[in-house]
């Protein structure tokens, strides 16, 4: 694997833990779902930490921050897949709590870097 800067980062770190967690939530999900919210879901999540990683490849400002846009529009996807999967009892509140503080804290961290990409142009 390359060594690259972004793995260093927090809110990529939190972002791998994000995608464990979805898959460790949904592993119980019903077969009928398995190619339905279960793989929108794991794609979202995964979505997350890849946009980040090229986001960070980019040199130009501009191009990182329209990844790392990506990367915090698939956590607003995730947050209304949960919100699904919730009001179809497929994943209870009492469980979740880890993906929400994951969703949380990549939403404000990644906020936080767009904005200060965007004000130092």
């Amino acid at each position: 694997m390359l060594n690259l800067s972004h793995k260093q980062l927090d809110v990529y770190q939190l972002s791998l833990k994000l995608v464990e967690e979805i898959y460790v939530q949904t592993k119980n999900f019903p077969q009928e779902e398995k190619y339905v919210l279960v793989t929108q879901l794991r794609r979202a999540a995964i979505s997350v930490s890849s946009n980040i990683a090229e986001g960070f490849a980019r040199k130009s400002k501009v191009e990182k921050a329209r990844f790392l846009e990506v990367s915090r529009s698939s956590i607003v996807e995730i947050d209304t897949q949960i919100e699904i999967a919730l009001i179809l009892k497929y994943l209870q509140i009492d469980n979740i709590q880890h993906m929400q503080v994951y969703l949380e804290r990549c939403f404000m961290m990644l906020s936080k870097i767009i904005t200060s990409l965007n004000g130092s142009q």
